[in-house]
């Protein structure tokens, strides 16, 4: 049986060899109790191994060497306590069919199954840092996945693979709802 943190490693190689992150994109979390582990800042999807995780505390912050968004992903824990698990993705569908910045409203039966609306955060560049942990987790409090224009999805959810679901789920809704477009059929 895989540890948790075996398994968020697993999760977070699936984005990457499914071509939803390349080799070095994206980020990844889960809890267990207060604690969080978190990918570390710039770590390659195909070499990441358990023990390079690092942790985190819900109350106290991340420990040296985390993600970027490692702030983030507390901020989700912490304004959605039934959340165990964070994915944060690149999929070149989604984000570019978000660009635009309005809410994205998937057109096929499992994207509105799933979720009827994708809400879109625009935050400009220079106040990511600043702006994403909060803005991201508000949203995260309501809906199970939410854009950053231009950037890339989050998805949380109560396990890893719901997460990972929702993640996939979304990335064939975007590229569904884009060859439709090129088909004319929307």
């Amino acid at each position: 049986m895989l540890s948790i943190q075996e398994d968020l490693v697993r999760h977070y190689r699936w984005l990457r060899q499914y071509g939803i992150n390349d080799s070095h994109s994206g980020n990844a979390s889960i809890r267990e109790g207060n604690n969080v582990w978190v990918t570390p800042s710039g770590c390659c999807a195909d070499l990441l191994k358990a023990g390079q995780l690092i942790n985190c505390q819900i109350d106290s912050g991340c420990g040296e060497g985390a993600s970027l968004d490692g702030p983030l992903h507390l901020q989700v824990y912490q304004r959605n306590p039934k959340a165990r698990a964070v994915l944060h993705s690149h999929g070149a569908y989604t984000v570019a069919m978000t660009m635009h910045g309005e809410d994205f409203l998937p057109q096929d039966f499992e994207g509105q199954l799933y979720f009827p609306r994708v809400p879109v955060i625009s935050i400009p560049y220079e106040q990511y840092v600043a702006e994403a942990p909060g803005k991201v987790a508000e949203m995260l409090a309501t809906y199970p996945i939410t854009v950053v224009r231009g950037h890339g999805v989050y998805a949380c959810a109560a396990s890893l693979n719901l997460a990972y679901k929702w993640t996939c789920s979304l990335e064939l809704s975007a590229k569904t709802a884009f060859i439709a477009h090129q088909a004319g059929n929307l």
